[in-house]
């Protein structure tokens, strides 16, 4: 196989030198098989790019005859060597994909590159972190949730709070389906656009479309609509007929922010929709349901909008509980990040201050390694708007404002006093603000909101 022996790439914290034949993970080598070198380099130049089976047996084993089953024993190696990172997408039935963002560099510019390889893997903090991202903590949720979705339960809750890491625990889990040959969606809520919303109809028939598309069904809904049914009998009846019965495998379909539906007055029409199939598996066990999982990812308290709970899917399947860092969970991203925190004591006062809120805690890292500033600066600037954490702090005040009947009962809370009210502190914990099990507990989610607030309230 002709090599590109020039060339370098860099993945995670992988880099893949071309010239020396050699895998490195942040400066340590990792010894692979010849093939399994050239399977790399296959899958690492061909990035983002779904390549048949035949095609990889052809690019790796083109002068020797081997079984087909040799690729899938070289792929699984290859993944282990990796780690636990999907860097390796399966394609179903058809080939495999290399999914990490890849860095390349010319071996002869190398030397004059001013970012220190440790830092080559940070990405900026906010939003979901990539699948192939070393800076991922897994937590005892992540292993709940891949278990839920190799026993295909028929609903799976991700409950937590905002920037708590829901979406990227769900995108692992549907990329662990992925990878077990099942056919997955995904539909975000907020992507949808407010004319989606405008009926139920419309909405159903959006969500539809959307798992259409992403399916690549031939048969398309607004084909198939009756008008002469109701809303939820035509997503079911297209469900059923054009997507379970079709599809060689189980699906896994994921919803994302779907607690945005609660705003709307017929969230309760179609959450009944989805709690009336988790009903059809016993009901109907010889229908397609048993096939169908979903993963609900949410933070608003379910019960204060849906009143009827032989109408709610909040009450039934497995509910996992994603919550903020643990103190040994926060030491393991400091040392991930190069340590900036450097020692115990460093460690302690950062986790007081954020709270192991996972995105403040990233954040806070992420500033001290690429600005080269230390705790101490940190601390200093934490509760002001020009501070590390400014833009997050502004936003979550604005958020507040456009709620101003929430600001009495957050002022109780700063000042220590009792008699909040009940769906204000459900609103405000799910808005990530306050953290603790009840009203009588309430309190700021971390030091850092407990200054921030107190210093603009009160």
């Amino acid at each position: 196989m002709k090599k590109r022996s020039s060339l370098i790439y860099e993945f995670g914290p992988f880099r893949l030198d071309m010239a020396e034949c050699r895998l490195l993970r942040m400066g340590k080598e990792i010894t692979l098989r010849p093939k399994l070198f050239d399977l790399l380099v296959v899958l690492v130049e061909h990035r983002g790019q779904m390549l048949e089976k035949d095609d990889l047996m052809n690019f790796v084993w083109s002068e020797t005859a081997v079984e087909d089953n040799n690729l899938t024993v070289s792929i699984n190696s290859l993944r282990r060597a990796l780690g636990e990172e999907n860097y390796i997408e399966t394609v179903s039935r058809r080939g495999y994909r290399f999914a990490a963002e890849v860095k390349v560099i010319s071996g002869e510019t190398e030397a004059s590159l001013a970012i220190p390889p440790a830092l080559v893997a940070l990405e900026p903090p906010g939003g979901a972190i990539p699948l192939h991202s070393p800076l991922y903590i897994t937590r005892d949720t992540d292993k709940e949730f891949h278990a839920a979705m190799t026993r295909r339960d028929s609903i799976v809750l991700i409950k937590g709070a905002r920037q708590v890491g829901k979406t990227s625990l769900l995108a692992r889990g549907l990329q662990k389906a992925r990878e077990e040959g099942v056919a997955v969606a995904l539909t975000d809520f907020q992507h949808l656009t407010a004319t989606s919303f405008e009926t139920v109809d419309k909405f159903l028939l959006t969500l539809a479309e959307l798992i259409a598309d992403q399916l690549e069904l031939p048969t398309l809904p607004h084909q198939t609509w009756n008008n002469f049914l109701s809303p939820s009998s035509n997503f079911e009846r297209y469900l059923r007929r054009e997507v379970l019965a079709k599809i060689p495998s189980s699906l896994v379909w994921g919803l994302d922010e779907a607690d945005r539906l609660f705003n709307f007055d017929y969230a309760g029409e179609i959450f009944g929709l989805f709690r009336s199939w988790h009903n059809l598996r016993a009901l109907d066990p010889a229908g397609p349901w048993e096939r169908l999982t979903l993963a609900l990812a949410y933070a608003t308290e379910a019960h204060l909008f849906i009143t009827d709970l032989n109408q709610s899917p909040f009450n039934v399947g497995t509910r996992l509980s994603l919550g903020d860092f643990t103190l040994a969970q926060v030491a393991e991203l400091n040392r991930r990040y190069t340590e900036p925190l450097r020692d115990g004591i460093e460690l302690t006062r950062f986790y007081e201050l954020v709270g192991g809120h996972p995105y403040l805690t990233q954040r806070g890292l992420y500033e001290m390694v690429t600005r080269g500033i230390d705790l101490a600066t940190v601390e200093a600037q934490a509760d002001r708007d020009e501070g590390v954490f400014g833009d997050h702090l502004r936003r979550m005040l604005l958020a507040l404002e456009r709620d101003p009947s929430l600001y009495d009962g957050l002022r109780l809370v700063l000042n220590g006093q009792p008699g909040m009210i009940m769906s204000h502190f459900y609103r405000l914990r799910s808005a990530g603000v306050l953290s603790g099990d009840s009203v009588e507990d309430a309190r700021p989610r971390c030091e850092l909101y407990a200054r921030y607030l107190k210093r603009r309230l009160i």
